[in-house]
């Protein structure tokens, strides 16, 4: 079995695991909003890839949910102001007789 002759050294060792290094992703920049984005990416900021809208972003999530929760809250207010005024009607018309 081969056996070295003389310890590496740390020098030598270290030069020759100098490729190993953890590298910088290369970034690039989003067309629509000129946002850092990493290559082949959807942006973050926009939602948009190679020129397209693909997703939502959380300011649009955001945004949609609070439409929804106000049209439920006026739709619960609608129902219960018709109510009132079917309660009312139906008083109205026990007091009558």
């Amino acid at each position: 079995m081969a056996v070295p002759k003389r310890k590496t050294s740390r020098a030598r060792r270290d030069s020759r695991h100098s490729g190993r290094a953890i590298k910088p992703a290369p970034a690039s920049v989003c067309a629509n909003c000129s946002a850092p984005i990493s290559s082949h990416q959807v942006c973050d900021q926009c939602g948009f890839y190679k020129g397209r809208k693909i997703m939502k972003t959380g300011q649009e999530k955001l945004a949609r949910r609070k439409e929804l929760q106000q049209a439920k809250a006026a739709s619960q207010q609608a129902k219960q102001h018709e109510d009132e005024a079917l309660e009312a009607k139906v008083e109205e018309g026990e007091s009558k007789p």
